[in-house]
């Protein structure tokens, strides 16, 4: 009996662990793919290291060091690379292929990043705009490199 009681409490946590695990990263944009150097995400205003496979979210920002290079994967297939001294903010995101809605604005505050477009631009081609302190790039379907210095 006891055995059999034990065996029940292991499957109830080998289930709701998974659902739980999964409702907790609802929203969620995408993941870090490659951490190297000093890495940092920002989320409501608490910074902590970044590290490969963790997920980002709507309203996040990738800070990097002095020698800190970060590669995301949007879940649109968007990739974006950040090198030293960098710092973007993930300020929207939206991917809804089956409703045929999608977006991504990215603020790049200041290094050099590295873009390349996903579905969001095949879908949404006016949607997905990166976003300096000094100006706006409409992106519709490309790869490009930005460099914005710190003023």
């Amino acid at each position: 009996m006891l055995l059999s009681l034990r065996w029940i409490a292991g499957a109830i946590i080998v289930v709701v662990v998974p659902i739980v695990g999964s409702a907790a990263e609802p929203g969620a944009a995408g993941r870090i793919k490659v951490v190297s150097g000093p890495v940092f995400v920002v989320r409501a205003n608490v910074v902590t290291p970044a590290t490969a496979g963790q997920t980002l979210f709507e309203a996040d920002t990738l800070r990097t060091g002095a020698n800190g290079r970060v590669g995301i994967t949007l879940n649109d297939d968007t990739r974006v690379s950040l090198g030293p001294d960098s710092e973007a903010r993930l300020d929207q995101f939206v991917y809804a292929p089956a409703e045929k809605r999608g977006g991504l604005v990215l603020k790049v505050v200041r290094g050099l990043i590295a873009y390349v477009s996903g579905r969001i631009a095949k879908l949404s081609p006016d949607a997905v705009k990166l976003e300096t302190p000094n100006a706006i790039v409409g992106v519709r379907g490309t790869t490009l490199v930005l460099r914005v210095d710190a003023k």
